[in-house]
């Protein structure tokens, strides 16, 4: 096998940009990004792109960034745990101190915008004051788990009172879509102690575990609530492993990007079915192969977004998350 010369590091962070950009050459939108430019908000007090993740991925904030798009479309995130987004609650004695506060600072920035109309830093800026007093009055709410009923909390293996692991990323992540939010995307591990095996498949068994019940229990509960019919769960990862040990006695894996495994679930998707398949080796695809752009363009058109007409112009050309290719794959479609 020729290894590339490349560190490990360095793999795991243009295959992660790949997955989410389309592009591990420069930096590019993230998917979540292009959608929330496509499809806009529907809660003006929450963000429209959210981020839930345990520790720093590889490639870090470009993983969520909006890179040349209007910067009110970067990724949010939020961070397991007792704070799970900084400085939540107002620092003031009352909720009319602070709007009049609010109101004197947004009257200094509209004169100081009007100036530098050209400035898309300064209008991020601007709007994120705006979202970030709207969060304030919501957020508190969704992250309090405590009228969730037994059952609910047993469905995803959550214990009544913990705010870690993916169990409650995926019970937030259905209380955002409940309240509008149009992307949200759960990491499952950060950039160390993840499913990078090289040393050991076994590894995989509790990081299997930890994901297994609550993935299951969030679509089981989407379905219950009717909200899977117009919810697209997508499940993928940057890179599989290799079908075959690199030494007799390796306990191990390495990289394996020629063919992996994604899933998707609900709006639109055709249950119960596989498309394409690997060669009897599991090392090249025999059939069907779906590229990044392809897999991308599917999943706009499942949420009503044409991959081809969903562009944004920068530097004097036009860029769409597809680049200038990409099929959306009609077998996977109900």
């Amino acid at each position: 096998m020729i290894r590339s010369l490349k560190s490990d590091h360095t793999n795991h962070y243009e295959a992660t940009l790949g997955i989410h950009t389309g592009s591990f050459t420069f930096a590019r939108p993230s998917i979540g990004s292009w959608v929330s430019y496509g499809l806009g908000t529907e809660n003006r007090n929450l963000p429209s792109y959210i981020v839930i993740a345990p520790k720093t991925p590889y490639a870090g904030g470009q993983v969520w960034a909006s890179d040349f798009l209007p910067g009110s479309h970067q990724g949010t995130l939020v961070v397991p745990g007792p704070e799970p987004v900084a400085n939540i609650n107002r620092r003031v004695e009352s909720g009319n101190l602070q709007e009049m506060e609010l109101e004197a600072m947004a009257r200094m920035n509209r004169r100081h915008l009007e100036s530098r109309t050209s400035d898309p830093l300064l209008t991020a800026r601007v709007k994120s004051f705006e979202t970030a007093f709207g969060m304030q009055s919501e957020m508190p709410e969704i992250f309090d788990l405590s009228k969730e009923t037994d059952a609910t909390l047993k469905l995803y293996g959550l214990e009544r009172g913990s705010s870690k692991g993916f169990a409650w990323q995926c019970l937030v992540a259905r209380r955002l879509a409940e309240r509008g939010v149009r992307f949200i995307e759960l990491i499952d591990v950060g950039s160390s102690d993840n499913w990078d095996a090289h040393g050991d498949m076994l590894t995989h068994a509790p990081l299997a575990k930890n994901v297994d019940q609550a993935i299951a229990g969030l679509l089981r509960d989407l379905k219950s609530r009717g909200m899977l019919e117009d919810t697209l769960v997508v499940w993928t990862t940057e890179f599989g492993r290799t079908p075959f040990n690199a030494a007799v006695n390796a306990a191990g894996r390495e990289h394996h990007h020629w063919v992996f495994s994604s899933w998707m679930a609900g709006a639109g998707v055709k249950p119960g079915t596989v498309y394409g398949e690997s060669d009897e080796y599991g090392i090249y695809p025999a059939r069907n192969p779906v590229h990044v752009h392809d897999f991308h363009a599917t999943i706009l058109h499942l949420l009503g977004l044409d991959h081809e007409r969903l562009t944004y112009r920068h530097n004097g050309r036009d860029y769409r998350l597809t680049d200038v290719f990409g099929h959306v794959v009609d077998g996977v479609l109900a």
